[in-house]
């Protein structure tokens, strides 16, 4: 059989690479994918993140993290843009990198595992800007339910400095210009299922939060708001069964009375998460937040 030159197999491979996102559509047009780069320096199916780059980008570019949701122990780096595809794509177009993560569930580790892998995954980020054009000076972050809880987290304890959320040699020399959190979870004891070993806050902590009150204080983003925190765009569904608006409006009146300048959106008639998020006026919201803030 006559051999595949080596420089062959390789453009087979990224191609393939590129094939395989099955995301990537719902960005525009020339959209430079940079997929599947292992952060951590292992194997880990859940130490990979995926950057869009704009086509065409010139100078360093700002970048939004991208967090996922699913109750910290399912989906992966690809949902929640399938359906805000407008969204991202208008993140995009916009000028801006986003960088999708992927981190470990919850039935593999529990917490504080998660915020490790978020806060090693930003570090990479951090630490390869110029690879990848990066303007390391204006990163924000977004996340959608469980990746909201996890992208307020990551932005309001990064100034507390708490050392079990990072793993150890990973660089904190990074800052957060901004902070958009849909739906996320914001005080883990609002959860009416408290005292139930399975819901998926129990299984996040390895314990109900009744029996493990300091497990859930030290889960909880409401724990970590103090005035030198990111500015927060915080929207959530006035329908939601899943995670109560309680949560944002607990985490908002925190942010308040921090002085931490912030905007809670309750959008009417929505629920845990779907379409309704990618609306018109939700999505101009999101976009005019990031170009203030990552100006």
């Amino acid at each position: 059989m006559k051999r595949i030159p080596l420089i062959l197999l390789l453009l087979i491979a990224l191609n393939a690479s590129s094939q395989t996102n099955p995301v990537i559509n719902a960005f525009p047009q020339g959209t430079i994918l940079k997929g599947n780069i292992p952060y951590n320096n292992d194997t880990l199916p859940k130490h990979l993140l995926d950057i869009y780059l704009p086509p065409n980008a010139k100078g360093k570019i700002p970048l939004v993290i991208f967090i996922h949701g699913g109750g910290w122990l399912s989906n992966d780096k690809y949902a929640d843009i399938g359906y805000m595809k407008k969204t991202v794509a208008e993140i995009v177009s916009s000028g801006f990198a986003l960088a999708s993560i992927d981190y470990r569930f919850s039935t593999q580790a529990v917490f504080p595992a998660q915020m490790q892998d978020c806060n090693r995954a930003i570090s990479f980020l951090y630490d390869n800007a110029d690879k990848y054009g990066l303007d390391k000076n204006r990163f924000a972050l977004m996340g959608f339910s469980a990746g909201g809880h996890l992208a307020s987290m990551v932005g309001l304890s990064k100034n507390n400095d708490i050392k079990t959320f990072f793993m150890p040699g990973t660089s904190k020399s990074y800052r957060f210009k901004a902070v958009v959190d849909f739906y996320g979870p914001a005080e883990l004891l609002l959860f009416p299922g408290n005292n139930d070993p399975t819901s998926p806050e129990s299984i996040l902590l390895g314990a109900t939060s009744i029996d493990r009150p300091d497990l859930a204080k030290a889960a909880s983003p409401v724990t970590y708001v103090d005035k030198n925190d990111p500015p927060f765009l915080i929207i959530h569904g006035e329908k939601d069964d899943m995670v109560s608006t309680k949560h944002s409006i607990l985490l908002s009146s925190w942010l308040r009375l921090a002085g931490v300048q912030n905007e809670l959106i309750i959008v009417k008639d929505a629920p845990h998460f779907g379409v309704m998020f990618d609306a018109d006026d939700i999505r101009k919201k999101v976009i005019d937040f990031l170009k203030k803030e990552l100006k």
